[in-house]
């Protein structure tokens, strides 16, 4: 006997079958343009460090169906191992988008699906733009409907289990799967939900790129291109004996969160990308910092002490870590003796030993402040810089740069994007791939980027 459907199934199935021929509104388009920067700048350095280089090893002698390329490399193979590896590269570091509400990282799997699936198709990069920002919005209501705090205090991690769905839905958008297709694919996707917060002890990264970018990437392809070939399956796991809630939700779930609002509250817009290649955590502090320097022009000599108060429970991830890019105090001593920070000196380990920043990072005092913290907005601080002669100078924010509530705009993606990739591409094939990139809606045919982004 055949289930019954519910309501949220039918409207979330219908709207996943029918995004990528569904115009979005312009505000969201150029939002969207942006993450797609910073998510191929992320894949194109990612592919250059550890998880990266350890992805290209296991990739490069399977062989295969040349259907999508590997961003940074001259390969080219099936759509799931490409998606598998360039997920990987994303995450390879902490420089890939956050969606702060539900506690995932969206861009680094829902971008590598659908770009895989659209190369393999030939298709257009106005295509690929509405997928992507469907996979946003699958990826964060799946975990708003989980409530991602409990989600994440069951030992699940909400990243892996939200881009799982995000990236199957930008890609079975893509395959033009039918409303009952897509219930399928959820279905099959529903069956690979995986991802354990026991990722954050690996030192090396290598198992939380997958967990966080890889997996997730090419499960959620592999899923919709199951059901593309025919396969059938449970057609709404979300609701009836046992189901997806059943089996996730540890505390409390609400599963009108699956199709609230899609068409009108776009969840690309409450996504945030991170002005610095660094831990999400730190970058409050760095805007403060950044911008009490500007401001005063302080010298370093003159300082006698910094109070960085920020949320507790993002103080916890970064407080005194021995990785340079997720150390808060270590990257506001580099800050203040360089004036800057760049993705070299945020990642130099040889630093963390160095005299004069080991000096000026004993003047540096982070405080959790529990006031600061808020599920739903993030990258906060208070600062207070106390100098010798007694000046003391304050500064705060509320919503760091490149929070959803103050995005970057083109400029300041370009200069993060090119710290990225110009020592990979070089300036003038970075110049262009960016030109192509903020242009995509114009490409007819996806694969006229492989050129530009391989090496």
């Amino acid at each position: 006997m055949k289930s019954q459907v519910s309501s949220t199934m039918l409207t979330l199935s219908n709207y996943i079958s029918k995004a990528v021929e569904r115009d979005i509104p312009k505000k969201v388009t150029e939002r969207a343009k942006l993450h797609l920067v910073d998510t191929f700048a992320a894949m194109i350095s990612g592919s250059r460090l550890e998880p990266g280089k350890m992805a290209i090893a296991y990739i490069k002698n399977m062989g295969g169906k040349p259907e999508s390329g590997i961003i940074g490399t001259k390969i080219v193979t099936t759509a799931q191992n490409a998606a598998l590896v360039n997920g990987m590269f994303g995450h390879a570091d902490e420089t890939d988008d956050t969606h702060p509400p539900s506690l995932t990282h969206p861009g680094t799997s829902v971008v590598p699906s659908a770009l895989a699936i659209a190369e393999r198709g030939r298709l257009s990069g106005a295509e690929l733009l509405r997928s992507v920002t469907l996979g946003y919005d699958v990826c964060s209501r799946i975990l708003l409907s989980l409530k991602p705090m409990p989600y994440l205090r069951s030992g699940h991690h909400a990243g892996a289990t939200g881009q799982v769905f995000g990236a199957a839905a930008a890609a079975g958008s893509l395959l033009r799967l039918s409303p009952l297709q897509v219930r399928y694919m959820l279905s099959y996707t529903g069956q690979q939900t995986a991802g354990m917060y026991t990722m954050f002890r690996d030192p090396e990264h290598i198992e939380k790129a997958y967990a966080m970018g890889g997996m997730p990437a090419h499960n959620g392809l592999q899923a919709a291109l199951m059901v593309k070939c025919g396969w059938t399956g449970v057609e709404d796991i979300f609701s009836g004996e046992r189901d997806f809630f059943h089996t996730f939700a540890p505390e409390e779930f609400d599963r009108n969160e699956l199709s609230n609002g899609l068409g009108k509250r776009y969840e690309m817009l409450r996504a945030s990308i991170k002005r610095w290649p660094i831990g999400g955590p730190i970058q409050g502090p760095m805007h403060v910092m950044n911008d009490l320097i500007k401001q005063y022009e302080f010298k370093t000599a003159d300082v006698a002490k910094v109070i960085a108060k920020m949320p507790d429970k993002e103080l916890e991830i970064v407080n005194n870590r021995p990785m340079p890019d997720i150390s808060v105090q270590h990257l506001l001593a580099v800050m203040m003796i360089d004036r800057k920070l760049t993705f070299k000196t945020a990642h130099d380990f040889a630093r963390m030993k160095d005299k004069q920043v080991l000096k000026v990072r004993e003047k540096i005092h982070a405080v959790g402040d529990p006031s600061l913290t808020d599920v739903q907005r993030r990258w906060r601080c208070v600062m207070e810089i106390h100098l010798k002669n007694g000046e003391v100078l304050r500064g705060e924010t509320m919503a760091a740069k490149g929070s959803f509530e103050n995005p970057l705009n083109v400029m300041e993606e370009n200069e993060k994007a090119l710290d990225l990739i110009a020592p990979i591409l070089g300036k003038k094939r970075s110049l262009e791939l960016l030109d192509s990139l903020w242009n995509i809606d114009r490409i007819k045919d996806l694969r006229s980027l492989r050129p530009l982004y391989s090496k």
